[in-house]
């Protein structure tokens, strides 16, 4: 494996430290909760090794809205990224093919990287509304393609792919033997259409998620792979016991807890969500600077700077940390260009995000005024 940092990460706002950015517009989940406020007793767990698999109550609670899933398809893992970590590693050699989604989640794309195999990229694009060409994933399958990857809801977009294509993409898994991969961490944070679990509806596929992004909860790193496939789920339980045996009992017992009251938190959350979903709204409604594609889900979208707007790219990001104090996720996080930025607009409280986001439109101004 050839490990390379990924600039998400070392440009991340807990590397830079919290206290150096005023008004953060890095982030791609929720608020981060408060652990007092979850009103969860940790009290008299015993701290043993856990079960593998995962806490077998936690794994009923995952699936709990399904009537086709069973408690024995999930593997709990340290978050979704120990997940997709998990996926790859057992999935791919240095002979394999894959075919991946991009812009993406950099995971999806590094690990797959680090392991030195062939990759494809489906390439999204914005004049086309990031929607995914069903025909050109068919004509990149080969013989020894592994898996096909995508993220539904689409992070960094905010896009979701339709059910006709998400069951197009599923049938070509099936009839060229090889995986969908669908990382839905956002799935419970869908405002139009809400996809059902993926790896519900056929044996070749893999779905990956976590309380991460649409409950605020990174601090406990919880994730879980889903599959019907008891051989493949088998694989990625001798891996992940390989990599780190089991999950902190201290973890999984928060995420069992928290489920317990999943919807009515759930609904708190998607008030809280679309009452920022607002404030972003008017901004772009009123914004000159910015073309974007509406998200539908998630809490992350993917602007770019207009076209005529002649711009230094690397003065208006300097301009816009330093002067303003004020931090997006420039494009080259998503291997993009920088004239695009993921504006996360779930973290931040109202008030930090109707000025971060003012911020960048004077940001736009100054320099723009100054030339």
């Amino acid at each position: 494996m050839k490990y390379t940092r990924m600039p998400i990460e070392i440009e991340s706002p807990e590397q830079m430290g919290y206290e150096n950015i005023k008004y953060n517009l890095t982030e791609s989940s929720f608020t981060d909760a408060v652990l007092k406020n979850l009103k969860i007793d940790i009290s008299t767990l015993t701290l043993c090794y856990g079960h593998h698999v995962g806490k077998q109550e936690l794994c009923a609670s995952i699936i709990s809205e399904s009537s086709i899933l069973k408690p024995t398809d999930v593997l709990v893992t340290a978050g979704a990224a120990a997940g997709l970590f998990i996926v790859a590693t057992s999935l791919l050699e240095k002979d394999s093919h894959i075919l991946v989604v991009r812009p993406n989640y950099a995971t999806n794309i590094e690990t797959p990287k680090a392991i030195g195999c062939e990759i494809s990229y489906l390439n999204l694009s914005f004049d086309n509304n990031f929607k995914l060409n069903i025909n050109e994933v068919e004509k990149s399958i080969k013989k020894n393609t592994a898996y096909i990857s995508i993220t539904a809801p689409h992070n960094p977009t905010g896009t979701i792919i339709s059910d006709e294509d998400l069951n197009k993409l599923i049938a070509l898994a099936e009839k060229n033997n090889l995986y969908l991969l669908v990382d839905e961490t956002y799935r419970d944070l869908s405002f139009s259409q809400k996809l059902p679990i993926a790896a519900e509806l056929s044996e070749k596929v893999i779905s990956v998620s976590s309380l991460s992004k649409a409950y605020g909860l990174p601090g406990i790193r919880i994730g879980w792979i889903i599959t019907r496939d008891t051989n493949l789920q088998e694989l990625f339980l001798a891996a992940k016991e390989q990599i780190y045996v089991c999950n902190s009992v201290v973890d999984e017992e928060i995420a069992y807890q928290f489920l317990q009251n999943k919807t009515t938190i759930l609904e708190n959350v998607k008030l809280e969500v679309a009452e920022k979903r607002k404030i972003l709204d008017t901004w772009m409604l009123n914004n000159p600077y910015l073309g974007w594609i509406e998200p539908v889900g998630g809490v992350v979208c993917f602007p770019r700077i207009k076209q005529e707007i002649k711009i230094d790219i690397e003065l208006f990001y300097q301009t816009l940390n330093k002067k303003f104090g004020t931090f997006v996720g420039p494009g080259h996080w998503f291997e993009q260009d920088k004239r695009y930025m993921r504006i996360g607009y779930g973290w931040p409280s109202k008030e930090e995000l109707q000025m971060g986001l003012q911020n960048i439109s004077e940001c736009f101004k100054l320099l723009l005024q100054s030339k």
